[in-house]
C-alpha cells in the first residue's frame, strides 16, 4: 500500500517527533512535580537514558510512545503496525522494543527498579498518580 502523503510531507512530519520532551512525557513530569517528587532528566549514565531518574530511590521511569515502543497491549489503538512498508515498520519496531527489554534488565542488574508509563495510559492521571505512587513509596500505596 503506498503512502497516502507525499515524501516531501511525510519528511517533515517524521522530522517533527521528538525522542524527548514530549507532549506526553512533559505531561508526566508535571504531574510527577505536582505531586512533590523531584528527579532528575535523562541520566545519559544509564542505560537508556530514562526519561526521569530518582537517584536517592534508585527507581527510573520511562515514558513510551506507543507507536515507536510498539505498546504490546493488544487494545492500544496507537501501537497498531502500519499498513505501507511494513518490511521496514517491522523490523524497527521489533528492535526498539528489544532495546527498551534490554535497557530495562541492565538497569535492574545494576540494582534499579523501572516504570514504564505508555502515552495512552496519560489519559488517566489518577491512575497514573496511583501507578507512581506505589511505584515510589511502595509503603504508602493503597490496596
Amino acid at each position: 500500500m503506498a503512502d497516502t502523503i507525499s515524501k516531501e510531507r511525510r519528511s517533515e512530519l517524521m522530522s517533527r517527533i521528538r525522542s524527548k520532551n514530549s507532549k506526553v512525557e512533559l505531561a508526566v513530569r508535571s504531574l510527577v512535580h505536582r505531586m512533590g517528587y523531584r528527579f532528575r532528566l535523562h541520566r545519559k549514565n544509564l542505560p537508556g537514558k530514562p526519561d526521569l531518574v530518582f537517584p536517592g530511590r534508585k527507581k527510573a521511569i520511562f515514558v513510551h510512545g506507543c507507536f515507536w515502543h510498539w505498546h504490546p497491549d493488544p487494545d492500544c489503538k496507537r501501537a497498531r503496525m502500519p499498513k505501507s512498508r511494513q518490511e521496514f515498520w517491522k523490523p524497527k519496531l521489533e528492535a526498539n522494543r528489544r532495546r527498551d527489554r534490554e535497557n530495562k534488565e541492565k538497569l535492574s542488574s545494576l540494582g534499579w527498579e523501572v516504570l514504564e508509563i505508555w502515552e495512552c495510559e496519560v489519559g488517566d492521571l489518577n491512575k497514573i498518580m496511583e501507578r507512581i505512587s506505589a511505584f515510589l513509596d511502595p509503603a504508602t500505596a493503597s490496596d
